[in-house]
């Protein structure tokens, strides 16, 4: 399988124009219906806004901030910029505005592109924090408004410019990481670096120009920006772009899409969704899932199926999968899954359905796939083997163990570097530029990459055993009472959590044993809903060692999210962040222990 080879993003958009001109690529919704807009209509408005940009002084080797949520007109700027030279620091609505302002004055921005009159405002008030930035764009406003997109787009019809051909080597955009701790940091991606990628993956998965996407993942971040835009783009397939994360279920019974990108987050929500759909099912058909789920799982190792769990597999694929795939538009082949490790029951469940799933693993450093399950290549509970041009090396120093030890990933892909961080620049690269990925993880014998944790989150407990929460954290949400959590134990006896209930859940059940509901804190610090959530944490805990589990919990209905600025918005932990808020609850649950022990010294 392989398909076009790219070396920078400008050749392959015009090749995909000239190839597709007449296929949707972004589909919007709009009055309540999808419309679609053509490859050759985007290839128009790129030109028309190369143009405007240049009119109003933009150049080779300068970087353009660009504040806003997935939209035709982030495309149309990005790869209007790619053709002119000029590096996109693409960032989110949801980001504090200091965050803009020090993205924009980390990275010496001359411009800035603001989706809504409410973020333009909120840097022109803080504009003074980042000075190189002599522009102020907006994505609304009319032709009469030269700042405005339609401004450009009309200075760009009377003032014509040929796009250049970049150079490999030459930077296509700054991504800036999340910052889980301290200030985020610039990424530093070539057109080599994201033009390798993208063939990589044309090399690998089974994708052709008739896919169809739900984009959500926001091109802000490394796995949509180059997993579905550019590579989506670079095939002739197309894109319908979500109207919101609440939406996704609706669009994607709307839009029919064939592909699913995601993280396992939704992955998760949907999994949870469909187990509470089928417990109020009645029971005849709740059997006939569960043993049509049992029966797909079996056949997709390879196992043989007795004559009762053909018949059954069938009546639940015509009876019952036929819905829940329904669900999702009815024409999903393959779910592509990043970010974060799924587990491999939520996997499992969506394989059976009869959605493939293929799982990879990268990181914005590295452009950002660096393995993949792939057609004939796929091990649920890997992350697949490294993809073609790259190597992955296990470096087992860093924990001192036989297995296990930090992925280091060698290939096209990594990074030019960090933006003026020298220090860091000099932590990440090993002597012959491997990339340092922070990850710890093994490869077994037929070189399938597994994810055990990351460095920086292991912590060591009192005992001198190292724990990685971030395993046990994402199989804990597959309970239909838990929503997230953040494992803690950092110098301790042992591992206490934080989780965040799914309140609805646990106010059904509590209702059901006749437990009041109508004051939430009284309900969650009920010991009853203790031993639930308990119970729960216990049950997903078999697979770990005794020290790794938890021990006791604490409770909150608030979730974590980028607006309460407790999720990254990839959507991981801000541990530090959590800590601050919650470590009274924390810290009151290894209160009970610190007194025997304060009583014990006394004796």
């Amino acid at each position: 399988m392989s398909g076009p080879k790219f070396s920078n993003l400008v050749e392959m958009f015009e090749r995909s124009v000239s190839l597709y001109g007449t296929r949707d690529l972004f589909g919007t919704k709009e009055g309540g219906e999808w419309k679609w807009t053509k490859y050759d209509e985007i290839g128009k408005l790129v030109d028309q806004m190369r143009g405007g940009l240049a009119a109003l002084g933009l150049k080779r080797g300068e970087n353009l901030c660009l504040v806003s949520n997935n939209r035709v007109e982030w495309a149309v700027i990005a790869y209007a910029c790619y053709g002119l030279g000029v590096s996109i620091v693409p960032m989110y609505e949801a980001q504090l505005s200091k965050e803009w302002a020090f993205i924009a004055n980390d990275c010496s921005a001359v411009g800035l592109v603001a989706a809504t009159k409410e973020i333009a405002d909120k840097f022109t008030a803080i504009r003074d924090k980042a000075p190189s930035v002599k522009h102020i764009l907006t994505l609304f406003g009319g032709e009469d408004d030269p700042m405005s997109y339609k401004g450009l787009l009309k200075a760009g019809t009377k003032n014509p410019v040929a796009s250049i051909k970049p150079e490999p080597k030459d930077t296509a955009c700054l991504i800036y990481t999340s910052g889980t701790t301290g200030n985020p940091k610039g990424v530093i991606l070539s057109h080599g670096n994201l033009a390798s990628n993208v063939s990589a993956v044309h090399e690998c998965l089974p994708m052709t120009s008739d896919e169809r996407s739900l984009s959500f993942l926001p091109w802000a971040h490394s796995f949509g920006h180059t997993c579905e835009l550019h590579a989506m783009l670079s095939l002739g397939a197309s894109m319908a772009l979500c109207e919101a994360v609440d939406k996704i279920v609706q669009n994607l019974s709307e839009v029919q899409p064939t592909v699913l990108m995601s993280v396992p987050r939704i992955f998760n929500r949907i999994y949870d969704g469909v187990n509470k759909q089928m417990a109020a099912k009645p029971k005849v058909i709740q059997n006939l899932f569960h043993g049509g789920m049992r029966a797909a799982t079996k056949q997709k190792k390879g196992e043989s199926l007795g004559l009762f769990e053909k018949i059954t597999l069938a009546l639940a694929d015509k009876i019952v999968f036929t819905k829940i795939r329904g669900r999702f538009g009815g024409r999903m082949k393959y779910a592509f899954s990043g970010g974060a490790a799924l587990s491999r029951e939520v996997a499992e469940f969506i394989d059976a359905l009869g959605i493939v799933v293929y799982e990879g693993y990268g990181l914005t450093e590295t452009s950002p796939i660096a393995t993949a399950n792939r057609p004939g290549a796929q091990k649920i509970g890997s992350v697949g083997k490294a993809i073609p041009g790259v190597r992955v090396v296990i470096d087992k120093t860093a924990t001192g163990e036989d297995k296990q030890g930090e992925i280091v990933v060698y290939g096209p892909n990594i990074m030019q570097g960090y933006h003026n961080r020298d220090d860091e620049n000099k932590a990440v690269f090993t002597e012959d530029r491997g990339f340092r990925t922070g990850d710890l993880g093994y490869l077994d014998d037929e070189g399938y990459l597994y994810i055990t944790g990351r460095i920086k989150e292991q912590y060591k407990l009192e005992n001198g055993k190292y724990v990685s929460p971030a395993p046990l954290e994402e199989l804990l949400k597959l309970s239909p009472y838990i929503l997230n959590s953040m494992i803690y134990g950092d110098n301790r006896l042992y591992n206490v959590a934080l989780v965040v209930v799914d309140l609805e859940a646990v106010k059904t059940w509590a209702t059901a044993q006749g437990i009041d509901t109508s004051n939430t804190d009284k309900l969650l610090a009920d010991k009853r809903t203790n031993d639930l959530i308990m119970g729960e944490v216990d049950k997903h805990s078999g697979g770990f060692k005794g020290f790794e589990r938890v021990k006791r919990v604490t409770l909150t209905a608030e979730d974590f999210t980028q607006e309460n600025n407790l999720l990254t918005p990839s959507l991981k932990v801000k541990r530090r962040f959590v800590w601050q808020k919650y470590s009274p609850q924390i810290e009151a649950l290894y209160a009970e222990d610190a007194k025997k022990k304060e009583a014990s010294a006394e004796a």
